[in-house]
């Protein structure tokens, strides 16, 4: 009688606030080409960078440069083409590089890669979408999956999220070609490797106001960020 008790108030006592525990393993690796650190993350048979990529072999300013054919880097909010005095801005230390898709595909290090579509609806479903929604084009809300993506602060009016997957993920906006660097702190945006039609590939899309996250398709010219997988 008296265990039975103390399971009930165990149950009870969970039910009025205990939190989520952390579902991940995670560790760190160097990127040979220019000696950044990297945190990673496993996330069921996955392996996820926990940070975005922030390789820049070169620098555009956005207002004058952008294409879908040959690969082009930009940090946010910086207009020049200088990499040492890009990478000396806050911005480019705390969100990284913004990539064209061009860019995006070969832009991880060796042993890791720019996530298919597939391999992010794995994910979703790791972190408990449900099977049939991880198909759907646009918002998906089925295990809060944004939510537990989101780092837990640095997004607008509160709107962060418990990280419980460990993938960290921050609201860096993204670089609008031939209009600049918008939505900070606001939105995160992803690319994946996976076309759909001629310069048009899919991404995936967090915001400040909401717990899903937003599987979609936009022109490869945008400047967004990339989490690299690493190879099985």
């Amino acid at each position: 009688m008296k265990s039975m008790y103390l399971i009930l108030v165990c149950i009870a006592y969970c039910l009025m606030g205990c939190s989520k525990e952390p579902i991940f393993n995670e560790s760190t690796f160097i990127d040979t080409r220019d000696d950044r650190e990297y945190k990673w993350v496993k996330i069921g048979e996955q392996v996820w960078m926990a940070e975005n990529l922030a390789y820049l072999p070169s620098v555009a300013d956005p207002m004058t440069k952008f294409s879908n054919t040959s690969p082009v880097y930009y940090v946010f909010g910086y207009y020049g083409k200088r990499v040492k005095d890009a990478k000396a801005t806050g911005n480019y230390n705390t969100y990284g590089t913004f990539f064209n898709w061009i860019a995006a595909k070969t832009a991880c290090p060796s042993g890791w890669h720019l996530p298919t579509d597939a391999e992010w609806k794995i994910l979703e479903r790791n972190l408990g979408m449900s099977q049939s929604e991880a198909a759907i084009h646009g918002w998906r809300y089925s295990g809060s999956v944004g939510k537990a993506l989101k780092y837990t602060s640095g997004w607008y009016e509160n709107g962060n999220g418990d990280n419980i997957s460990g993938f960290t993920a921050i609201p860096a906006g993204m670089v609008w070609p031939a209009v600049g660097s918008s939505y900070l702190e606001v939105n995160a945006f992803f690319w994946s490797s996976s076309e759909n039609g001629a310069r048009i590939a899919w991404y995936r899309h967090l915001t400040n106001s909401l717990d899903g996250i937003c599987r979609d398709y936009n022109n490869t010219f945008y400047g967004y960020s990339v989490r690299c997988i690493k190879d099985n």
